[in-house]
């Protein structure tokens, strides 16, 4: 009897502790798979994350010469605009100036109405569809300008070339959409930097084949960089589909419902109404600059030295864009804009008081390092405060918003120096962008205070 007992409790130890061996063995292989799954996981993501990083590296190398194409390509023609209307008959110089500002103007009155509609559809269709719509757009317009034998032939011309214009904005749009929100100042700044430099040697690429090969020619040469930035899309670009918060929303919101997200967000709509306020400050100059550089200096190589005066700017731009984006991404977008609002506001108003050609260049220099960071802090800051389902057409309205600054800035220019001559441009110039420092800072004060 004794021996059955312990054989039994024997046989129920074994039996217990074959169990929990069991179960401990189990828990093991569980354990064993979960880890298995969370490296995988991991793995997945990091190989993800590089991925996106590559991606986002190739797209904005390939869109930084998309847009170094595009802004030599625009600013290569504006040189000889009015040297290319005069080509088409015996025309009054009252003539030549007229029609040289309108088909120098009528381009941003079409931008300023489609800029908002390819937004929209590039939200719905992707952006990379629009870009090569929009880069094939003003190859072929430009390359029918240099088939214009009128001035009425190259006025429509430029009016249908508004409705391809936006490529730029378009392109960040793309880029900001793919990049990473903590690093989105510093890219977009990178990117910008394309487009800046493109607008210092086009002009100076331009004059050369005008010279060589004549307006019309030259045309025609620059509608092939044109086509080169619409092959470098179509073939090099790589849109990477971004997963947005609400799909049913994205595939119903309306333009009211785009608008009204702008109007409820009062930092978002400063920031947005600065973009023409920057623009106004910015045009308002350029029509002038060349008789003020003859003012100062005298009417010797005066096309040498205006060319010299404008590059200033736009290398003072290429220098700083990036790391005014790199300090956004750090402190805050909003408060490096309403910084450079007063910097470039202060520096614009001792051009006023110059007297020399020398001087002219440092301020404009000067102006380039704060103005040129702007651009792409204004873009990352829509990118953070914009839900991804509607950017493209938020960035769509706030580059109708520049266009409209491209229109009223040289009529507001031309007006005041006609009554109060150069300095009053500048003190009205200096004046607008303090004052849209002062509006920012106020409105950011008023939003963290009622956050608070």
């Amino acid at each position: 009897m004794t021996i059955t007992i312990q054989t039994f409790i024997l046989l129920f130890v074994i039996n217990k502790t074959i169990f929990i061996i069991y179960k401990l063995s189990t828990f093991l292989v569980f354990i064993l798979k979960a880890r298995i799954i969370i490296v995988k996981v991991i793995y997945k993501r990091s190989t993800f994350m590089s991925y996106q990083k590559k991606l986002v590296q190739r797209n904005v190398s390939i869109m930084w010469f998309a847009n170094f194409f595009v802004a030599s390509s625009m600013t290569m023609i504006m040189p000889f605009i009015s040297l290319y209307i005069q080509s088409f008959g015996a025309f009054s110089d009252d003539y030549v100036q007229t029609w040289s500002g309108l088909i120098f103007g009528v381009t941003f009155v079409t931008a300023f109405i489609f800029s908002p509609i390819w937004g929209r559809i590039g939200d719905k269709l992707g952006r990379k569809k629009i870009l090569i719509i929009s880069a094939s757009g003003l190859a072929i317009t430009v390359l029918l300008m240099g088939f214009a034998t009128s001035v009425l032939q190259l006025f429509f011309l430029r009016l249908l070339m508004g409705i391809f214009t936006g490529f730029v904005p378009m392109s960040q749009a793309l880029i900001s959409v793919q990049t990473p929100k903590e690093i989105a100042g510093r890219v977009l700044g990178t990117l910008q930097t394309g487009s800046v430099s493109g607008t210092l040697l086009g002009p100076l690429f331009g004059g050369f084949l005008a010279d060589l090969f004549g307006y019309s020619f030259t045309f025609k040469l620059v509608s092939i960089t044109l086509f080169i930035s619409a092959f470098l899309v179509t073939f090099g670009l790589k849109e990477m589909q971004v997963s947005i918060s609400d799909p049913d929303y994205a595939k119903f919101y309306s333009r009211k419902d785009v608008i009204l997200h702008i109007l409820r967000d009062p930092i978002l709509l400063i920031v947005m109404l600065m973009s023409a306020l920057v623009q106004i400050a910015h045009f308002s100059i350029q029509p002038i600059l060349p008789l003020f550089v003859e003012e100062i200096r005298g009417p010797s190589q005066i096309a040498l030295y205006s060319g010299l005066a404008f590059s200033a700017a736009g290398l003072g731009n290429l220098l700083m864009a990036r790391r005014w984006g790199k300090l956004g991404d750090k402190v805050g977008y909003v408060k490096v804009i309403i910084t450079l609002l007063f910097l470039v506001g202060l520096v614009y108003f001792p051009l006023a008081f110059v007297t020399g050609f020398i001087q002219l260049l440092i301020l404009r220099f000067l102006i380039g390092l704060t103005l040129g960071g702007i651009g792409p802090l204004r873009v990352a800051y829509i990118r953070e405060r914009a839900p991804i389902e509607m950017q493209g057409e938020v960035l769509g309205y706030n580059t109708s918003l520049r266009f409209l600054g491209n229109m009223i800035g040289p009529a507001l220019g031309g007006f005041v120096a006609s009554f109060y001559g150069f300095s009053g441009v500048f003190f009205v110039t200096s004046g607008l962008l303090l004052l849209g420092g002062v509006i920012t800072l106020l409105t950011f004060m008023k939003q963290k205070s009622i956050q608070i």
